[in-house]
């Protein structure tokens, strides 16, 4: 956990195991690809350079399976408490690619379906070791922070920051990016409800019993209660 004044950065560990990469990296292959800046905001389609994957069923049935996935995680859960999530976007970026300095819209989707972004993801699809450049750069209150994660791995942050991929030297960047639209609008909020979360989380991992348990059950519900806006 990356944390600082305003918000807290996240990797998820395992996320995708090693097959289910190699899966949806066979699936990728078997798809078309389009200039990314059909899916980019009127203020970062200037700055985007990288290719989506482009289809209807097959596409479909990608995203559905990643999203599962995440859906599965509880860390993501807990940490994000997803009330509505975007359509996941693939994407991959060839030497000299690259996607600037950039904020996310805030509102995302079609006019009457428009979806708030609260949060941000990345799910890495690449093996670090196969490409140079492509880190994803975050400009917080504590300094740029640099990501480049294993493949599987899924990179959380909030979506309100300035952020870029750095330009690829060599090999390919494979990645799968995704918003979320959390039931806890504040992001302090929000983080206080992963802290006692995974607290409770850990302590039924090493055994507590269930009425140990319910105090901090009741707390979670009561928070979620105070400051969830379905």
């Amino acid at each position: 956990i990356i944390r600082n004044k305003n918000f807290m950065m996240l990797i998820l560990d395992d996320v995708l195991t090693q097959d289910d990469v190699a899966l949806v990296r066979e699936r990728l292959d078997g798809l078309s690809w389009v200039d990314g800046r059909v899916t980019a905001g009127a203020a970062a389609r200037s700055v985007k350079n990288n290719l989506q994957a482009h289809g209807d069923d097959d596409l479909r049935a990608l995203r559905s399976f990643v999203k599962d996935a995440l859906d599965r995680h509880p860390v993501f859960a807990n940490a994000t408490r997803v009330k509505r999530m975007s359509p996941l976007l693939f994407s991959r970026y060839e030497p000299g690619m690259a996607y600037g300095a950039h904020t996310d819209d805030a509102l995302m989707g079609p006019p009457d379906r428009l979806m708030r972004t609260d949060l941000a993801f990345t799910l890495f699809l690449s093996d670090p070791k196969t490409y140079e450049g492509g880190e994803l750069a975050i400009e917080t209150s504590l300094g740029r922070q640099m990501v480049k994660l294993l493949a599987g791995q899924v990179f959380v942050y909030s979506a309100g920051t300035i952020h870029q991929v750095m330009s690829v030297v060599s090999g390919t960047r494979w990645a799968a990016v995704g918003w979320v639209e959390s039931l806890i609008p504040s992001a302090e909020q929000r983080e206080t409800l992963f802290q006692v979360s995974q607290a409770r989380a850990e302590l039924a991992a090493n055994g507590a019993t269930q009425q140990a348990l319910l105090p901090l059950d009741q707390a979670i519900s009561n928070l979620i209660r105070m400051w969830a806006r379905p």
